[in-house]
């Protein structure tokens, strides 16, 4: 009767299991609508103010913005990694990590073990992650998407240009995962500091498709432009507007493949839930089968021993 009740207890553990991921999941689809609105919205002025800031930068002299000028040989380095505050999303988090760990070890190996290379997390997972690293990282933002605000982002590359400018760091990019549909998303090492010379495209800047039905220039000089009043006095209004909206693009993008991750993730929990429990009902079944069984050879046994005696 033991195994019985411990089947039994199990599948009540099970089931009440089953209900939190079924619900997670529903949150996550919500969440995730959201998301997709916000981040189709953004993506297209994203796009836009990336290839006029690009036309601008070949068109004036590479001095035009200090935010342009690249240093004669990089010596230290900013890697943003954008992590989510939450776990229960699949490979999310991992996946971030260890483009991370790669960029690390691969075309900053000799900078990282120097000691030249800082972080700044966006995220709590990424921050407790790389904590426990031998690696400095830049102020705390745990608990960003708590409350995703372009304001907050606006401060946090305002951060992130003041280094640039006094020398903290000599290059800037960016780990994040761009949502590319529910069930995918890219790995991605932007550049970011400085401001890069030719137009950087992600997969889904690449694929129309995907950008359901944006069409982006290949050639940022197919387009001639005006500049009124001249093109100076509007690069130094579109630089720093350029750069809160791409990282602005970059969270809402971090944000929707994690809402599509943890959605996936949790049906996937739902799904194995349902096996699990089939499985346990069918071993309760045999174990309740097996203790009818014994208990009626018993009594049996019982009677006979009865009768000869």
């Amino acid at each position: 009767m033991a195994n019985l009740r411990d089947i039994r207890n199990r599948i009540d553990s099970v089931e009440n299991t089953q209900q939190v991921t079924r619900a997670m999941k529903m949150v996550a689809a919500a969440k995730l609508r959201r998301a997709q609105e916000r981040i189709f919205t953004a993506r297209p002025y994203a796009f836009k103010i990336r290839e006029i800031i690009t036309h601008l930068k070949r068109e004036l002299d590479p001095g035009a913005h200090p935010l342009f000028q690249a240093a004669e040989e990089v010596d230290s380095v900013l890697l943003v990694v954008v992590t989510a505050d939450r776990g229960l999303a699949g490979a999310f988090n991992a996946n971030v990590i260890r483009k991370a760990e790669d960029t690390l070890e691969g075309p900053y190996r000799e900078l990282y073990e120097a000691g030249k290379v800082r972080l700044l997390c966006i995220g709590r997972k990424g921050h407790d992650y790389f904590k426990r690293r031998d690696i400095e990282i830049v102020g705390d933002y745990r608990g960003f998407f708590e409350e995703l605000k372009l304001e907050t982002t606006r401060d946090l590359v305002d951060r992130i240009n003041d280094g640039f400018l006094e020398g903290d760091w000599d290059e800037v990019k960016v780990v994040y995962n761009e949502f590319k549909n529910t069930i995918s998303q890219n790995r991605i090492v932007e550049p970011f500091l400085p401001i890069p010379k030719d137009r950087f495209l992600t997969p889904v800047m690449e694929d129309e498709d995907e950008l359901s039905g944006l069409e982006i220039e290949r050639d940022p000089f197919a387009v001639e432009y005006i500049f009124e009043p001249d093109a100076e006095g509007i690069l130094k209004v579109l630089v720093p507007r350029y750069l809160y909206y791409q990282l602005w693009r970059i969270v809402l993008e971090s944000n929707a493949a994690e809402q599509g991750a943890r959605m996936v993730a949790m049906d996937n929990a739902t799904s194995n839930a349902d096996d699990l429990l089939r499985d346990l009902r069918l071993d309760y079944n045999r174990a309740r089968q097996s203790a009818i069984t014994t208990e009626i050879i018993e009594i049996t046994s019982g009677a006979e021993a009865m009768e000869q005696g």
